[in-house]
């Protein structure tokens, strides 16, 4: 077999629907559009969730109660396992994890994760530490030092002298 003669699935490609083709085609005269109204206008898009000026579902029904998932602090994970590409003896901090490719995204910190096994002797920076993955590198002789996130200061206000 070569690139050549690969062709897609059975039924994994479908025929463009031709609207417009006359009565016989099935999709004539209206075009699948129905009969009318605002849908049947060209350029008309109504956004999603709108009822025509009735009250939304959405907002009909009740929201109660307290969602704690919106509060919590999403760190980015990395396992123990991935630390062992680093030198003996290196110092892993949050630079040195995002230049390997091991803690990209969006994120309140990086978590150290206890997952696999460490080889190597680190000293390892991170804003949170599983209780194995601290166990399993100050078994190895390493380091964990803890980045405590600077909290957000309150603007000094100007004393003005009178």
């Amino acid at each position: 077999m070569r690139l050549h003669d690969l062709k897609p699935r059975p039924g994994a490609r479908h025929r463009r629907k031709r609207l417009g083709q006359g009565e016989a085609s099935g999709h004539g005269k209206t075009s699948g559009r129905g009969g009318k109204g605002q849908t049947a206008r060209s350029g008309s898009s109504i956004r999603i969730g709108f009822e025509g000026g009735q009250m939304p579902l959405i907002r009909r029904i009740p929201k109660r109660g307290f969602n704690n998932a919106r509060h919590t602090t999403r760190y980015l994970p990395v396992n123990l396992e991935a630390l062992n590409r680093f030198e003996d003896g290196a110092r892993v901090d949050e630079a040195a994890l995002q230049g390997a490719g091991l803690a990209n995204g969006r994120g309140a910190g990086i978590k150290i994760l206890g997952a696999g096994e460490l080889t190597r002797k680190l000293t390892v920076s991170a804003h949170a530490f599983s209780a194995s993955a601290k166990a399993k590198i100050e078994a190895k002789g390493g380091k964990c030092e803890l980045i405590i996130p600077k909290s957000p200061q309150p603007a000094k206000a100007e004393t003005s002298k009178s």
